[in-house]
């Protein structure tokens, strides 16, 4: 092993170990230290609730801020801005095995959007995995949709390139080039272009692309940012299990929390970005499955620290796991929630790149390896210490410390700490409720109190299994090299969706 591989393993094994570190001793303490162990419960309980109510402003200041945006006549707005007419948006499609239904919301949502079709490239980008189901629904869709744009472009990213792993990030990858060459072809500016890379079930709202294009027009250096929206996961929200659901949610909720103090926070999932930016930093890594956020991290670093993300508060809502039975959804949902937690693997790469940029501030180099470190760590541990391993000293302590005060009193303080950290799950009950999509007709009328309420009932649950072991399980891989994960798209619906956007 060579001296830069022994570097990276090096940093790859730090994020698990610290989990494991944590786990271990829990165990350990809570029989040999119990008072030691009780201790740092209490401290990390009250550690919980005070992150509870600093979060909770953030997340009700998006909030605000997204309702009082989504009434914004954004189109018109941008349109009294000069060089409105100049700006391009490429939207990139990239799709594996996807329905054509899914690929037909998609577009309409295009369709639905303000912005001037005429500026609108569509790439739609397939497989050579899986041309032969892949070219009759890229056929349909040129029909149907082929006139409706400034362009509507079909690429096949070819199978088994060198130094890569197939996913989403080496589609786009070949996608972005294929793009570049057609703008140049094209006599198109490329400062002029901005690029959306969408997962191919994204329904966006029709303001979307207005509202990016008067931030980019307004905003000092728009090529130093990349632009996320709230991502919802409204497509199919009725027709999905409740641990889904509450997974969705959660997720959204941390994104809305980050968009609120987005001066130290990455892309996720569908966003958008300027085709400069990508030039600049030569497209999306092709052997890596967080594609979303390492290639903020590609930006950030290429220009030594100054990018950042710009917040657009407006939705683009997309589907939850969708597979057949019951299990099968929580199946897909436990590998979505692991594919997320792979993220760590750009903990590594940050390590690697801040200790040799000498023109990167140190503080944007603590800033970013500290919310990495401490979000990785606290997504595994955070679920397990609270609801588990925080009951091990009441259980494997001897019998020498029971009659201690402290352990007595103990479980009554916890009991209350937890009391008191309920606020958040109140919170995302009554948030969630003004984010639901309207309820289907064929969605009877006291589900709608499981979706609003009692769904929140499994929070504890869906947090250890659905947060932290898939967190856990994500770790240990990367920390001993073993069953490296490659990229598992989520299962999507194959029936129409009823209607995607909040309002």
């Amino acid at each position: 092993m060579n001296l830069q591989r022994l570097e990276i393993r090096l940093y790859e094994i730090i994020p698990g170990s610290l989990v494991w570190l944590t786990l271990i001793l829990s165990l350990i303490l809570s029989y040999y230290r119990p008072l030691w162990m009780v201790y740092f419960i209490i401290i990390y309980d009250l550690y919980w609730l005070f992150r509870v109510v600093y979060y909770l402003p953030f997340v009700f200041i998006s909030w605000l801020t997204y309702k009082h945006d989504l009434k914004k006549n954004w189109l018109a707005m941008a349109q009294a801005l000069p060089r409105f007419d100049e700006v391009y948006h490429v939207i990139l499609l990239p799709t594996y095995n996807e329905d054509l239904l899914v690929l037909q919301d998609c577009l309409d949502s295009l369709l639905k959007s303000d912005y001037p079709k005429d500026k609108m490239m569509i790439v739609l980008g397939g497989e050579e995995r899986k041309e032969d189901s892949f070219w009759p629904k890229a056929e349909a869709i040129r029909q149907e949709y082929g006139d409706k744009f400034f362009e509507l472009l079909v690429t096949i990213h070819p199978k088994q390139l060198p130094g890569e792993i197939p996913g989403k990030g080496s589609n786009v990858n070949w996608m972005g080039h294929r793009v570049l060459e057609r703008v140049q072809e094209l006599g198109i500016n490329v400062d002029d272009v901005i690029v959306s890379s969408f997962d191919v079930d994204t329904v966006t709202h029709p303001q979307y692309f207005a509202c990016v294009t008067y931030k980019f027009l307004t905003i000092e250096d728009p090529h130093r940012s990349s632009y996320q929206p709230v991502v919802l996961y409204n497509n199919n929200l009725w027709e999905s299990p409740a641990p889904v659901r509450v997974a969705m949610f959660g997720t959204t909720f941390w994104l809305m929390t980050e968009l609120s103090r987005a001066e130290g926070m990455m892309t996720f999932s569908s966003h958008s970005m300027t085709l400069r930016m990508l030039v600049d930093v030569d497209f999306w890594q092709k052997d890596i499955v967080s594609e979303d956020s390492r290639i903020f991290l590609q930006g950030l670093v290429h220009y030594h620290g100054d990018y950042r993300v710009t917040p657009i508060y407006l939705p683009v809502s997309m589907d939850t796991v969708m597979s057949g039975s019951y299990s099968q959804a929580l199946t897909a949902l436990y590998k979505q929630q692991r594919r997320w937690a792979w993220g760590v693997e750009n903990f590594p790469f940050m390590v690697k790149a801040f200790s040799r940029d000498k023109q990167m501030p140190l503080m944007t180099k603590i800033s970013f390896l500290w919310k990495q470190t401490e979000g990785m760590y606290t997504w595994a541990t955070v679920p397990l210490l609270i609801f588990l391993l925080g009951r091990l000293p009441f259980w494997l302590a001897p019998d020498a410390f029971r009659s201690y005060a402290i352990f007595q009193n103990t479980p009554f303080t916890l009991e209350w700490l937890m009391r008191f950290a309920m606020i958040g799950v109140f919170a995302s009950a009554i948030l969630s409720a003004t984010l639901l999509p309207a309820r289907p007709n064929h969605v009877p009328r006291w589900q709608t109190l499981v979706v609003t309420i009692f769904q929140w009932l499994l929070l504890p649950v869906t947090f250890v299994i659905f947060g932290a072991i898939p967190a856990i399980d994500a770790q240990t891989r990367m920390m001993l090299s073993k069953g490296r994960l490659g990229f598992n798209v989520s299962p999507k619906r194959t029936a129409p969706t009823p209607g995607a956007q909040s309002s």
